[in-house]
């Protein structure tokens, strides 16, 4: 066998290692999306991301979010209506900038969250059942250097 035919060999898992990471992810957030839209509350994947972004920044901004989702700023602007709606977020006006209305989970969004938490939990927990802990910080650390390699600018 030829050198080309090494490298293309080489090419083909390169490639299939970017397909196998995109269908596992697939899978978990399809698995995920199942267990919200199961669940005794009427919630989407998309409200969960924004419960948890508020749960990890209290008082953050919908400019905040927009910058880390990288979502359309009129999307999320109805997400958080839909939310601030049904009780599960609440806003007030920066002390400083009363034009930025700064965001938090009410308690209504905090117990949801929790659950959403839970939820995700059992299923990460599911997914790596049958890896050993020294296999599942092997993932970890080969996972952290193929993202360190795609946030590197080229």
């Amino acid at each position: 066998m030829g050198k080309d035919a090494s490298k293309d060999r080489a090419k083909d898992r390169e490639d299939d290692v970017l397909e196998l990471i995109h269908a596992v992810m697939h899978q978990y957030r399809a698995r995920q999306f199942r267990v919200l839209k199961d669940g005794p509350h009427d919630i989407t994947h998309m409200d969960g991301k924004v419960l948890g972004f508020f749960h990890r920044n209290p008082g953050a901004t919908q400019s905040d979010l927009a910058q880390h989702s990288g979502r359309d700023k009129a999307q999320l602007a109805r997400l958080i209506k839909g939310l601030r709606e049904r009780g599960l977020l609440t806003a007030e006006a920066d002390a400083q900038d009363r034009r930025q209305v700064r965001l938090h989970l009410s308690e209504q969004g905090a117990a949801m969250q929790q659950e959403i938490k839970r939820a995700s939990r059992h299923l990460a927990v599911n997914a790596v059942e049958g890896l050993s802990q020294q296999e599942q910080a092997q993932l970890q650390a080969l996972l952290s250097k193929v993202k360190q390699n795609l946030d590197c600018d080229e």
